[in-house]
């Protein structure tokens, strides 16, 4: 078998009815401010959040009557995982997952849930596989791999149908690159429909490994990124040679930009996404000559981000716009000086959050104390009139600065 745009249509005519079709929508916000016509692919809105559904279902429809009653395992940081076991779940095939230890625990507990029997292997998932296909020789199971498959990539290039069916002018398509299944489905169809289209891929720059071995390079990647979902330190032997057939580039994507890319898709369209799936814009928002007044798809690969990690996205977002501050303020050590600064605060339309009062650390004189007061803000402007309201009165007031800036290294 090969993948061309025959497997992928008739990959459409099997999940058709199985799967969600994903709208396809223009956003007039993220146009402004790229300079580029945005139109966005919500695959995170597929029941299990990513369109790695697709792929999984193909894969498990083509197996025999004897591979289905023995059942599959499969490897994923938590996507395909889950793809894996609701489909497998559905047709009443056993499914038995390995996955890295560090995995969020929001796709953990998801992949259980459609009861498939998961395994916490290895510290990412080129050690979860080595434990994947130890056990898939000691039960007999039908290996289904997350991309190097070419029904899984078939499957995942039905994507590439929709969105020229809703946007048959697209100059470029934006796409997350990991192993590389979705890129390589996507762009077979795209290419194949559409000649004249840029295929762009975006990796995150601490996992470069598609990049590197399109150039011949050693694949050297680094420990740890927010975009786990593409974490992959071995592309895959077929995705390689499609992508380097019909992939116009591949950029990369710094951590701090995922992270803005998560924020301001939540601002914006008010949804949902994980890193992997944010890398498209933040690329998109670095590279905006390169993109301005061409029409441009964004493919939301998946939603699947845990509540904290977006909890901690969204008040390091408030500190970097100014909207969440610190502010250090030198007082006099006696009654009622905390109750004047919060009365400044108060009529500077500052909302508190937090008080700290420091007597014993602090460099000041003995008849001074540090108070650090943690306060809501409308944004920059705002913390100069707060600041400058509590000067007036005397008080000494400075930033403190989170050192947020710099986990791109």
């Amino acid at each position: 078998m090969t993948v061309n745009l025959e497997t992928i249509r008739n990959a459409a005519d099997l999940i058709r009815g199985k799967i969600v079709r994903t709208p396809c929508s223009y956003s007039r916000t993220l146009s402004d401010i790229t300079g580029a016509e945005v139109f966005l692919k919500f695959e995170n809105l597929q029941f299990t959040a990513s369109f790695k559904e697709r792929g999984a279902l193909v894969k498990l429809l083509s197996l025999t009557k004897s591979e289905k009653e023995v059942g599959v395992i499969t490897m994923s940081a938590g996507n395909h995982a889950q793809g894996v076991a609701y489909h497998a779940q559905r047709l009443g095939i056993p499914a038995t997952i390995i996955m890295p230890r560090f995995t969020p625990n929001v796709k953990v507990e998801q992949t259980r849930v459609f009861g498939a029997e998961v395994i916490l292997k290895g510290d990412n998932l080129d050690e979860a596989a080595i434990h994947a296909h130890g056990l898939m020789e000691a039960r007999k199971l039908t290996f289904i791999h997350p991309y190097d498959d070419e029904k899984v990539i078939s499957g995942q290039g039905t994507i590439a149908l929709e969105i020229l069916e809703d946007q048959p002018d697209l100059d470029v398509l934006v796409v997350p690159v990991g192993g590389g299944g979705l890129i390589s489905g996507i762009a077979v169809a795209a290419k194949e429909m559409r000649s004249t289209i840029d295929i762009i891929g975006v990796e995150t720059a601490r996992f470069p490994s598609m990049l590197q071995a399109m150039r011949g390079l050693p694949i050297e990647c680094g420990a740890a990124t927010f975009a786990e979902g593409i974490a992959v330190k071995q592309p895959g032997k077929i995705t390689l040679g499609l992508i380097s057939k019909h992939v116009d580039d591949i950029l990369l994507a710094e951590e701090n930009d995922i992270e803005a890319a998560v924020l301001l898709l939540l601002e914006v369209e008010k949804t949902v996404v994980e890193g992997a799936a944010a890398v498209g814009l933040a690329a998109l928002l670095k590279n905006r000559g390169r993109f301005a007044g061409k029409k441009v798809g964004l493919v939301l690969s998946g939603g699947n981000i845990d509540l904290l990690i977006l909890s901690t996205i969204i008040q390091r977002g408030l500190a970097r716009s100014g909207r969440l501050v610190r502010l250090g303020i030198e007082v006099p050590d006696r009654p009622g000086s905390l109750a004047e600064v919060t009365r400044i605060l108060g009529a500077s339309h500052a909302n508190i959050v937090e008080v700290t009062h420091q007597r014993a650390f602090t460099r000041l004189c003995l008849k001074s104390v540090h108070l650090e007061v943690t306060v809501e803000t409308r944004g920059l402007s705002h913390v100069q009139d707060i600041r400058a309201g509590l000067e007036n009165a005397g008080f000494k007031a400075n930033l403190v600065d989170a050192d947020i800036s710099n986990c791109n290294s």
